[in-house]
């Protein structure tokens, strides 16, 4: 098992990936003053850019939709990867050699940077094939294309390719490129047998297979030729890149749609994926040579996110609330026992899970030829819910104009009803079953109460991400996240930002994450009640305990390149888990002040403007108290506190002047 990544290499990759420039790869960033750059959110649909980058600190933060962190947390986002495997794509992105605790390895069985040879020999390989499909050899791959309406664009947006049909193109290719017999052998691109080392792939048009990263870890080819004499479809064997139950064709081009539309179409193939893409159903992907199982359903849950307590509700019009994940069939008996296996992941989802079959059995690509693009789109948004799919399909193996006949369906769909995990859809398709089946529904509520208890169907937890008792959250003691999950964390109710005061306390926070190098020393003087906000004053006692502005000046002498990233890392290792996002979100905001030559006056009059409300609150508490009390009764008391009062005023007049 890998061990965990060492905590000063983590570190390490959030320093040197870039934070602009990985995040510029997906938004288009323009500057948004001082050390800030701004671009349209690609999580969320807007018009007007709320998405906010801020290189010195390290963080990005949308406004508009509240998701905020650093580079490895908007990579695990973006592309819906796990902590661990986030670190190990930027790490190869700066060429940074991770370290494991416990001797572990990035991947089980592989030895150190040799992921980054086998994805360099993927990425040649894939290259040669691309080059290959335009030569006179390739001339019946491009047939096969053209016969299925895919012209040369298609082939190169989707980096299809040719493999020569010579015994060893390939390998000599790779050779060439310095890449040893072992490397080779590792990646699957070549076989052994006793003739020898061979190209895998002989022949045959070539889809890469990728990652939702972009990297190629795999190839998907189809036969060609006649006296071809292996299967239909060809892929890369199990290998340290490329585990079949774990990857997804198409991901990589379908990620952003994915994550934006909340909706992910599964098709059975390559051509089937192209066909869905061209069609306008950018969603689409396929499993590679395997039926969709429990890996699959995680990398789509990553993508489409937790829908929350809104999970598979069907609005009238036919749109979902909270994403959708649909399933492309046969209506044949294939296509249905594949739809029963999907049934069984459905519990992993908190979307609504369809089926999408097309009635005179032609697939997705096969009705682009036949129908056009319209066709395609309309065979999506003719689905239909799976789990009466499901049922239906189990009820058409019976007569049901008899009474033997129904009585059997009724035994066989019970089950399948009673495992449904949605709590709130177990009852609504047991009234449907009874008339389907034409029987009294108190009859079919008891055979699929039976059912539960027999098969332990109906366990309770709603399926759409809830508990037993309706309610919803982060997990619970002794509860566990699903691995690859990201742990909910609840979000700090803020305070209004139209209330003056509460704007000079966030404004305050903001500058001294930021700036911390041009706050004033006053700033260390104000008291815990300083912040009335709870919220702000929750962010406040972090800065105090990560040292003030002390820890500051250690934090940022620390890195020795001047910026905030390890002062504000510090203040976040401070804050309990939802005032973190807050501290990003605050370490991100815009600054009204964008002028450099004006920003060490801006800072100092945020922060002695928060100081002067500390003073004028103090000083109506003392005029309170001396108008509360006896001055002849208690002289020594009235006049302390009169002399106190006095200091007091004495000073915020000193702030004043020098502000």
């Amino acid at each position: 098992m890998a061990g965990r990544i060492r905590r000063e290499d983590v570190q390490a990759v959030r320093e040197r990936a870039h934070i602009e420039e990985i995040v510029g790869q997906h938004v288009t960033l323009k500057s948004a003053g001082v050390g800030s750059a701004k671009g349209l959110c690609p999580f969320h649909d807007e018009r007007s850019p709320s998405f906010h980058v801020r290189p010195q600190v390290g963080l990005w933060h949308c406004f508009g939709c509240g998701e905020g962190g650093d580079v490895i947390s908007f990579v695990q986002k973006i592309d819906g990867l796990p902590f661990a495997e986030a670190v190990e794509y930027l790490a190869g992105k700066v060429g940074l050699q991770l370290r494991y605790e416990e001797g572990g390895a990035p991947r089980p069985g592989e030895e150190p940077g040799r992921r980054q040879r086998l994805l360099e020999a993927h990425r040649v390989a894939a290259a040669y094939f691309v080059e290959q499909l335009t030569t006179p050899g390739a001339a019946t791959a491009r047939q096969f294309l053209a016969e299925r309406g895919f012209g040369r664009e298609a082939a190169e947006q989707f980096g299809v390719g040719y493999a020569p049909q010579g015994f060893d193109s390939l390998l000599r290719h790779l050779r060439g490129k310095g890449f040893t017999e072992a490397e080779l052998t590792a990646s699957g691109l070549v076989s052994q047998n006793n003739r020898g080392v061979y190209d895998r792939f002989r022949g045959r048009l070539v889809w890469p297979i990728r990652e939702v990263t972009g990297d190629t870890i795999g190839f998907g080819a189809r036969k060609l030729f006649e006296d071809d004499q292996g299967p239909k479809y060809l892929n890369t064997p199990e290998t340290p890149l490329y585990r079949k139950s774990q990857v997804l064709y198409g991901i990589d081009l379908a990620k952003r749609e994915i994550a934006k539309e909340k909706r992910v179409v599964v098709v059975e193939g390559y051509t089937d994926v192209m066909a869905m893409h061209l069609s306008g159903e950018g969603t689409a992907v396929a499993t590679c040579g395997t039926a969709f199982g429990p890996d699959h359903a995680r990398i789509v849950r990553r993508l489409v996110g937790d829908a929350g307590s809104s999970g598979g509700v069907q609005l009238a019009s036919g749109a979902s609330v909270g994403g959708e994940i649909i399933f492309t069939f046969d209506g044949d008996a294939a296509g249905q026992k594949a739809a029963l296996r999907a049934f069984g992941e459905d519990q992993t989802f908190t979307a609504q899970t369809f089926v999408a079959v097309e009635r005179s059995g032609m697939d997705p690509c096969e009705l682009r030829q036949a129908q056009g693009p319209d066709a395609v789109r309309a065979l999506v948004a003719g689905r239909q819910p799976l789990f009466e799919f499901v049922i239906r399909a189990t009820l058409r193996a019976y007569d049901l104009g008899t009474a033997e006949g129904r009585v059997g369906a009724l035994r066989t769909a019970a089950p399948v009803v009673a495992g449904i995990r949605d709590t709130a859809l177990r009852p609504e398709y047991t009234r449907l079953l009874a008339g389907w089946l034409g029987m009294d529904q108190a009859s079919v509520s008891d055979a699929v109460r039976s059912a539960g208890r027999q098969g332990g169907g109906a366990r309770g937890q709603d399926s759409r991400g809830g508990r037993p008792d309706g309610s919803r959250g982060g997990p619970q003691r002794g509860e566990r996240v699903p691995e690859g999950q990201p742990v909910p964390v609840a979000r700090m109710q803020q305070p209004d930002r139209r209330d003056p005061v509460a704007r000079t306390e966030r404004t305050a926070l903001e500058v001294v994450l930021q700036h911390p190098h041009l706050v004033p020393a006053e700033f260390d003087q104000l008291q815990a009640d300083a912040f009335t906000a709870p919220a702000y004053r929750a962010v406040h006692e972090a800065v105090r305990a990560a040292g003030g502005l002390q820890g500051a000046r250690e934090a940022l002498a620390s890195t020795g390149s001047g910026n905030a990233a390890a002062w504000v890392a510090r203040v976040q290792e401070e804050a309990a888990g939802p005032v973190s996002g807050l501290v990003t979100e605050l370490a991100v905001a815009p600054l009204p002040e964008d002028r450099p030559t004006a920003l060490a006056d801006y800072v100092r009059g945020v922060v002695l403007a928060l100081v002067e409300i500390g003073f004028t609150r103090h000083i109506a508490d003392l005029r309170g108290r001396l108008q509360r009390m006896d001055g002849a009764q208690d002289p020594e008391a009235y006049q302390a506190a009169f002399a106190e009062l006095v200091a007091v005023e004495a000073r915020r007049r000193t702030l004043r002047d020098s502000a």
